[in-house]
């Protein structure tokens, strides 16, 4: 039987967002809006959903953690032989999405994809918490079949043996950070009568400001 969600429809009245005000750097915006979805509890604000495509044109997407916003772009750590991980080695570009309800805000980030220096993935597993740092291992190869959660859960065992609390547990060499370089950014700002705002930062290659980049903008329909 189908559901039918037609008259299901709300008004997004809470904010707005006007060209002539947004900053120069995209970046300054993104901060301000994670910052203001921080400040009134938004809940993982920086968890997004991370669209990627490999050689066999399928589009896949899954939700990530964003762990840092760097000055050309946001970064995120993942098994490097996951599904994702294929993907991006076979097509280097994705698309990142946070939605956040309680603000009626979007923002989609589109750009090419890389990993990071090996040293900074080091020092990221290092600052997680034990028992994820073992997880880490147990997950290995990502989303690959596992017979049940038992065979988990006795790997994982094990690694808490071979790695007691208040031991190093060694950065696997298939886990790591990557770095999605910013092209394109695009605010949603919900509004009423779905006369929505949207503004998108279009990177400008031709030329550059001291943080190697400047950025058109542009306002598009609803």
């Amino acid at each position: 039987m189908s559901m039918d969600f037609t008259d299901q429809r709300l008004s997004y009245e809470k904010g707005s967002l006007d060209q002539s005000s947004v900053p120069e750097s995209p970046f300054e915006l993104l901060k301000a809006w994670m910052q203001e979805a921080i400040e009134v509890n938004v809940q993982e604000p920086y968890a997004m959903s991370l669209a990627t495509c490999g050689a066999d044109n399928k589009p896949s997407v899954r939700i990530v953690l964003m762990r840092e916003i760097t000055q050309n772009g946001i970064v995120f750590y993942t098994n490097y032989e996951s599904a994702k991980g294929q993907d991006i080695a076979e097509n280097p570009n994705a698309e990142a999405l946070f939605f956040w309800h309680k603000l009626e805000r979007q923002i989609r980030i589109s750009g090419s994809i890389a990993k990071i220096e090996a040293q900074k993935s080091a020092e990221y597993f290092q600052k997680r918490p034990h028992d994820s740092q073992v997880g880490a291992w147990v997950s290995q190869p990502q989303s690959g079949e596992v017979a049940n959660r038992e065979v988990m859960e006795q790997t994982f065992n094990q690694l808490q043996s071979d790695y007691p609390e208040n031991t190093q547990v060694p950065t696997p060499e298939f886990w790591g950070g990557y770095e999605i370089t910013v092209d394109e950014i695009e605010f949603w700002q919900g509004r009423a009568n779905r006369m929505h705002d949207r503004i998108v930062y279009s990177r400008n290659n031709n030329d550059s400001d001291e943080n190697g980049a400047s950025w058109n903008t542009k306002r598009l329909l609803p």
